[in-house]
């Protein structure tokens, strides 16, 4: 039996092709789905928003409009528009109270800084230990009234060990305090003493960022010690050196608490700062009006001179090429 297998050339009519679906794309998280998170974040800026508005731009805010006004303790305060300004500008004692403030602030920066960079670079070199500076840091961290109350004993006249010492060497004391010679200069020093500890830890973090190398260049090329310091250490440096003399002259313009205790603007008036005069006015005559006026003074001329030395210190850049 012979079996025939027919080849079937009909036509095979095919459908179109079934294949798997592809995947969904994986849904991001946008704005709807994180809009649940959202009163979390809020609840966690909240207490620095309130504290910002509250001790901040509330306070700035009204001392702004208290400087356009005259304004008592115990009656509102009456606008009188430009009145506290041109006091401002025809009083001597405001702009006696301005030159004694430059001349602490010369003195407090000038001595402040330059002892820091030499203690810095000091310790640069001979590589002390974190303790070391940790101690140099201690008198940053006493209050200015405890400063000024140690040293107020120290130099006093009758009864201070450091005019103690100077009798014997001198036959006769100095009035450190008491005199209109030595009344600024004596603060500015205290100043220094204070904070040259905290300057000299920013500097010694500024030449920790220089490179070894380049000393050894300038070495090899037989530069010596001062022309090192004087053409590498100090370019370097720039951008942190203009940082500690702003937040210098920042500190030292607004200084208070160590003229309040030890001299109290005096003798004279001889170290009448301008942050005592504003408090005088405030506080011991109750024109809050005008010591607005002369608060809101202060503030732009540290702007002013904060951005200025920004621009002509070119803070934002080092000579590392």
């Amino acid at each position: 039996m012979v079996t025939t297998v027919q080849d079937s050339s009909a036509q095979v009519v095919r459908g179109p092709a079934t294949t798997a679906p592809p995947p969904e794309p994986r849904r991001r998280k946008g704005p709807a789905s994180r809009r649940d998170d959202t009163w979390v974040a809020w609840l966690l800026v909240a207490p620095a928003i309130l504290g910002f508005g509250v001790f901040f731009a509330y306070p700035m805010l009204r001392g702004i409009y208290l400087s356009f006004t005259e304004f008592h303790i115990l009656t509102p305060p009456v606008w009188t528009g430009l009145a506290n300004i041109h006091e401002l500008i025809n009083d001597g004692r405001f702009w006696h109270s301005l030159g004694v403030t430059a001349y602490f602030v010369v003195l407090s920066v000038v001595l402040g800084v330059g002892v820091s960079l030499v203690t810095a670079v000091v310790l640069h070199r001979l590589g002390v230990s974190t303790t070391v500076r940790g101690l140099m840091i201690l008198p940053f961290l006493i209050s200015g009234v405890v400063t000024a109350l140690v040293w107020t004993w120290m130099l006093d006249p009758q009864l201070g060990i450091v005019n103690q010492l100077i009798t014997r060497v001198t036959g006769e004391p100095v009035m450190f305090f008491g005199s209109d010679a030595w009344a600024v200069p004596t603060l500015a020093a205290l100043n220094v003493w204070k904070t040259m500890g905290y300057n000299a830890v920013l500097i010694f973090a500024g030449l920790q960022t220089i490179p070894a190398s380049i000393y050894e260049a300038g070495r090899i090329d037989g530069a010596s010690e001062w022309q090192m310091f004087r053409s590498l250490t100090l370019p370097l440096l720039r951008p942190i050196l203009v940082m500690v003399v702003i937040l210098n002259v920042i500190s030292a313009t607004q200084v208070f608490d160590i003229v309040q205790v030890s001299t109290k603007g005096g003798p004279a008036d001889a170290s009448l700062v301008l942050q005592m005069y504003i408090y005088d006015k405030a506080f011991g005559q109750f024109d809050f009006g005008y010591a607005a006026t002369m608060s809101l003074a202060l503030f732009l001329l540290l702007v002013t001179v904060t951005f200025t030395q920004l621009r002509m210190a070119r803070a934002g850049e080092s000579d590392t090429n």
